[in-house]
């Protein structure tokens, strides 16, 4: 049986870089990517990673299976200086290595995600996907994110125009049963 943690990481060793970046890459190369098209070189993504740890408003959640780094997803705050939206923060970056898949882990990712963004006081919790991310989609779905929109010209991958999809989660203790603002 296949052991499986999911972590919130504030350092990361040069061996789960490693692992990260392979995991990333993997991602990246069968269509699974967060902006990348193309997987960037390896020092690119090396200080893609250790710079999302330098960034107060991020926190990068990683998967591990069989202790090695298969995935990650970040919880993003949002700026100090939007009071209005506060309330709100996003789930970004999540992917799961497709040697890692079927094991539940971007489910306990997004969970983890979503616990911390709960406990530290955000109502709301965000994320964006590109239509061709079925199994993401089904996934969020199931979690009970709603889709509110569309962007019919989302992203731009190999010349194909590709629509993206907009979710949000209700996480606020203070939230009526009909859906109106509190």
């Amino acid at each position: 049986m296949a052991h499986i943690a999911i972590e919130r990481v504030d350092a990361l060793k040069n061996g789960d870089l490693h692992d990260l970046c392979d995991a990333a890459n993997d991602a990246i190369t069968v269509g699974g990517g967060f902006g990348w098209v193309d997987p960037p070189s390896r020092d690119v993504m090396e200080r893609y990673w250790k710079g999302v740890l330098v960034v107060p408003e991020r926190i990068l959640f990683v998967a591990r299976l069989d202790g090695v780094i298969a995935g990650s997803a970040q919880l993003v705050k949002p700026p100090r200086n939007n009071e209005a939206q506060g309330h709100a923060a996003t789930l970004t970056t999540a992917f799961v290595a497709p040697w890692a898949r079927s094991h539940g882990l971007a489910r306990l990712l997004t969970q983890a995600v979503e616990e911390e963004a709960r406990a530290a006081g955000f109502r709301v919790l965000n994320l964006d996907v590109r239509e061709t991310q079925t199994a993401a989609i089904a996934l969020y779905e199931t979690l009970g994110f709603k889709r509110w929109g569309t962007h019919p010209f989302y992203a731009l991958v190999k010349g194909d125009r590709l629509a993206g999809h907009f979710y949000s989660k209700d996480l606020g203790p203070n939230t009526p049963q009909d859906g109106t603002p509190p």
